[in-house]
């Protein structure tokens, strides 16, 4: 099926789209979105190109082949994909430019942008042509719409001049040679303004005043301007020169205004002067408007050829910064088949990855992924996922989902093998948010996404859910959790990452066959937790929120508190330990208040005792006495 048609390509909803971070960030920036990661286009129309694969992925596996066959391609060229990046930096933006022209709105210098264009257009279809293997049939398309435009690329650089107007209005775009009228008069234009300048040089020694001018202003047009002190000589030169006025040589200068420092003046022979000129200007200016006008009009006769030429220039774009991605971050060309299955090798989260990267922290712990039936051999179509927070549950959802989105837009994958049975609908239920403009809670947002996918989600969907039930009550999350597996598991058939706490869910897996229990691992060692980011088979006997609470900055009483009743929680009998707690608050109360030592301790004595001492040159015994004459002074 055709882009745009139904079916055709990989159905995202806006939650799903906005969780994913796609093109933009919760925040609304473009960086640390997946496009930010993977864009490594170089011209402006193969980023818009680039952003509308990813944010409608096909689902046709032919055409989806064609374009990881042109990537390919551009991987085994290197030398070819250095030259094309280089040439298509010159390539000016067409679309946007064809487009300006196309509703009147257009200047020369889109016409100059289309005459560019083009013209990299041709090297590149040209660099192609040459290029040692044969490009596979969707670059070669690419390259086979590069080229005819040979006249066109001649015509408007014979037309244009080196520098450009925005507007076509200002005049001065057309270049000398081009239209014998335009020179023609562009003559008399300028021989007019040389006979200014002659004029004011005879004005000048006609009457003596070496500081006279002829300007020009939109008002008053060409006048002759003097100082105030230097007035009368042009009102009688005869006292200027010390001789008779010669009619002949020295015109009469006709008054036009009075300025503060300044007199203005014209005379008949340049009021005709200036009308020469301005007659001169205007039919310039037409000529030249008439001959944009025919430039338009002959680019618009073939603006669908254009067009596609540009579309093509963005298709090369895309490919060629696709194949760069891949040959420097190590990415795999994955297996895109007409099945139900998602095995990931070594799959590692894009955006991640790239900022772990550029802080030089440590490596991504990459992680396997194998959804399929266990009739044929797989693991299960669904994974039930335990572990800690901070483990790397979400990310391992998330980068799931999008080695499947950029699969399908035609990318190579971050991970070292990939085979993926086409999705037809992506859902993503992950994060918390919510909704007040509209009155929704965050667990009503929740519940909405989540009723989504159950109503749309078919047996070629993939599904990541993280956390369903968290915004309720205990038992009421840990229901509607139950119940959504089920109902994934039975009705939807789909492929599913749902990450819980609920440890309850875990016992599903011994009655759902397409159910399979994995874990985000960690290690404690010395009274820490570590969190390795693997993700293995099994489940967590923990969830290590108080640990999680420690790293937050939790005040230690209460870190010691939440420890006392989670202890009497895992005992079993919750309303004997609700009723036990309840008696020890007074307790906790005491043990939680702030001693408040310092207000008890004589402040001069403090102060004499603190002032004697060097922290940096204390050995840890005179620390540790220290310390104990403190406690003593507060002890009292």
């Amino acid at each position: 099926p055709a882009p745009g048609s139904t079916g055709a390509v990989m159905e995202i909803d806006p939650a799903s789209r906005r969780n994913l971070e796609l093109t933009e960030t919760l925040t609304g920036e473009r960086r640390g979105s997946l496009l930010s990661v993977v864009d490594r286009t170089v011209t402006g129309a193969g980023a818009r190109l680039l952003a509308t694969r990813l944010a409608a992925p096909l689902t046709d596996v032919a055409a989806i082949c064609g374009r990881l066959d042109a990537v390919g391609y551009g991987i085994a060229e290197p030398r070819l994909r250095e030259d094309v990046r280089e040439t298509l930096k010159a390539c000016p933006d067409i679309e946007r430019a064809l487009s300006r022209l196309s509703v009147g709105r257009g200047g020369p210098r889109d016409l100059a942008a289309v005459r560019s264009g083009l013209a990299v257009a041709a090297r590149i279809g040209a660099r192609l042509g040459a290029a040692g293997l044969p490009p596979p049939p969707d670059l070669a398309a690419a390259r086979d719409a590069l080229d005819g435009h040979r006249a066109m690329v001649d015509m408007l650089a014979a037309a244009l001049a080196e520098e450009l107007p925005f507007h076509a209005r200002d005049g001065g775009f057309v270049a000398s040679g081009y239209s014998a009228d335009l020179d023609e008069q562009r003559g008399l234009r300028d021989e007019s303004r040389r006979l200014i300048a002659g004029l004011q040089a005879r004005y000048a020694a006609a009457t003596g005043v070496s500081a006279l001018k002829i300007k020009h202003n939109n008002v008053l047009g060409y006048f002759i301007e003097v100082s105030a002190t230097q007035a009368e000589r042009l009102r009688d030169p005869a006292r200027a020169t010390g001789a008779e006025s010669d009619d002949a040589a020295t015109p009469d200068f006709i008054h036009r205004q009075t300025m503060a420092s300044a007199m203005r003046f014209t005379t008949v022979e340049l009021s005709e002067l200036e009308d020469r000129i301005s007659g001169a200007g205007e039919r310039t200016l037409a000529l030249e408007l008439a001959v944009f006008d025919e430039l338009v009009a002959t680019v618009l006769e073939t603006a669908d050829a254009i067009a596609a030429t540009a579309r093509a220039l963005a298709e090369i774009d895309v490919t060629i910064a696709l194949a760069d991605l891949a040959s420097a971050h190590r990415y795999c060309r994955p297996e895109i088949e007409e099945s139900t299955a998602f095995d990931i090798s070594q799959g590692r989260h894009p955006v991640v990855e790239a900022a772990l990267a550029a802080s030089s922290e440590a490596a991504f712990i990459a992680n396997d992924c194998a959804l399929d039936d266990t009739a044929s051999g797989g693991a299960g179509r669904m994974w039930l996922l335990t572990g800690p927070n901070m483990a790397g549950k979400s990310t391992f959802l998330r980068q799931n989902a999008l080695i499947a989105v950029l699969a399908q837009a035609g990318c190579y994958v971050p991970a070292e093998a990939a085979r993926i049975g086409v999705v037809d609908r992506l859902f993503s239920r992950v994060g918390a948010s919510d909704d007040l403009a509209r009155g929704r809670s965050t667990f009503m947002v929740e519940m909405v996404e989540t009723a989504t996918i159950l109503n749309l989600a078919s047996a070629r969907s993939f599904v990541i859910l993280d956390e369903i039930g968290r915004g309720t009550a205990t038992f009421d999350g840990l229901s509607i959790a139950w119940a959504t597996i089920e109902h994934l598991h039975e009705a939807n058939r789909c492929r599913t990452l749902f990450a819980t706490h609920f440890h309850e869910l875990t016992s599903l897996a011994a009655r759902l066959p397409e159910l399979a229990c994995h874990t985000m691992r960690v290690k404690e060692w010395q009274g820490e937790v570590v969190f390795l980011h693997e993700v293995a088979t099994g489940t967590a006997d923990r969830s290590y929120g108080i640990h999680v609470a420690r790293l937050a900055g939790l005040p230690p009483p209460v870190l010691s508190r939440a420890e006392e009743v989670l202890a009497l929680l895992e005992q079993g009998d919750q309303g004997n330990a609700l009723t036990r707690l309840a008696d020890d608050l007074p307790l906790f109360r005491a043990a939680a208040e702030p001693k408040g030592v310092l207000p008890a301790i004589e402040t001069d004595a403090v102060r004499e005792l603190l002032a004697a001492v060097r922290p940096d040159e204390l050995t840890p015994r005179e620390a540790l006495d220290l310390l104990y004459r403190l406690k003593g002074l507060a002890d009292g």
